[in-house]
């Protein structure tokens, strides 16, 4: 396989993983997918940020997860995003120092 299809066929793949995450499972909630796969769907906007700005892009974390989301993070919280429990938070702290904090030092 050449890299131009590798890539597309990437791009595809990422891009059905979007479709999935913010179409077909709107229920799954970012704490949960954080405290069982070590990453969330504000992992993905901020991969996305980290490539564009690679590239030379300019793009904050807001825009990052705007592109992700497709709508303002703010939006998206307030539609599909429900209260978590404290064991679920306790869960969730351990889960991105693990995840997150590990991967900016």
């Amino acid at each position: 396989m050449d890299d131009q299809t590798r890539i597309e066929i990437e791009a595809a793949a990422f891009r059905r993983l979007q479709q999935h995450l913010m179409e077909d499972r709107r229920d799954v909630q970012n704490i949960d997918m954080m405290n069982l796969a070590g990453f969330c769907r504000n992992c993905l906007s901020r991969w996305y940020q980290e490539a564009a700005n690679e590239r030379g892009i300019e793009m904050d974390k807001e825009e990052g997860r705007e592109a992700f989301y497709r709508m303002p993070y703010s939006e998206w919280k307030a539609q599909h995003q429900t209260e978590a429990s404290p064991d679920k938070q306790a869960e969730f702290e351990t889960a991105f120092r693990e995840n997150v904090l590990k991967d900016q030092s």
